[in-house]
């Protein structure tokens, strides 16, 4: 499996199960409506550990752009291939929003609430402030690339950025996700990755779901730009270290 095809895949199964959660609990008339926060965040970090466990002996299972230029910036991979990798992410995002819209797609039809429905897709904000709730992305993605650096330790190289572990090396990704999730979640929904936001809120614009509102184009920036920042920043401190 070459790289791109393996980010791709990974990404697109992580969307899959991490949207499909949300969807479970969320839309009417499903198995697990209402079945709450704790299910969210622990179907999440089993969705990272499916996706890392696919892509990872191929490409480094990075499944995000904050990972990858987290990586870049640390001098732990080449920046020649940031842009394929990161296209094949949002590619892959917006293949597992669209494939859990066909799962989910009777449920959409019975859910009538515009806001539960672009939960499904994508974040939003608990309380709407910019700039906290960028901060708040700032910082979870932090913790996160922060801890994969330690998590992968010497064994990245600009030629091998696989975990390493092999499927045992995808479990201390999942808990720090699930982590981050029950911990520092609850002010934006945690995107820390920004085409697990951005690739299925561009698919909840396209698709024609019924009720299904805007898909609140104005916060969109915050779940793309704090990743981005808080990779940078975990990049930094750890060359500095």
């Amino acid at each position: 499996m070459t790289p791109f095809a393996a980010e791709f895949l990974g990404t697109m199964v992580l969307i899959l199960l991490g949207d499909g959660v949300v969807a479970n609990v969320l839309l009417n008339d499903t198995k697990g409506q209402n079945s709450g926060w704790i299910v969210i965040t622990t179907a999440w970090a089993l969705a990272v550990f499916t996706g890392v466990t696919i892509a990872g002996p191929y490409s480094g299972a990075h499944l995000s752009p904050a990972v990858t230029f987290g990586l870049a910036v640390a001098g732990k991979f080449p920046w020649a291939d940031v842009l394929s990798y990161m296209t094949a992410q949002m590619l892959g995002a917006m293949a597992g929003a669209l494939l859990v819209w066909v799962v989910y797609a009777d449920h959409f039809k019975r859910t009538n609430s515009a806001p539960l429905i672009l939960a499904v897709f994508c974040t939003g904000p608990a309380i709407r402030n910019y700039f906290s709730n960028t901060l708040s992305e700032i910082i979870g993605a932090f913790v996160l690339i922060f801890t994969v650096f330690y998590i992968t330790g010497a064994q990245i190289t600009e030629t091998k950025t696989a975990i390493g572990l092999g499927t045992v090396g995808a479990i201390p990704v999942a808990f720090v996700v699930w982590a981050i999730g029950l911990s520092l979640g609850g002010t934006t929904g945690y995107a820390i990755n920004p085409v697990r936001d951005l690739g299925p809120r561009i698919i909840h614009a396209l698709l024609p779901i019924k009720n299904k509102g805007g898909s609140d184009w104005s916060y969109a920036w915050v779940p793309v730009a704090g990743p981005m920042i808080g990779a940078g920043l975990a990049a930094l401190l750890y060359l500095s270290l």
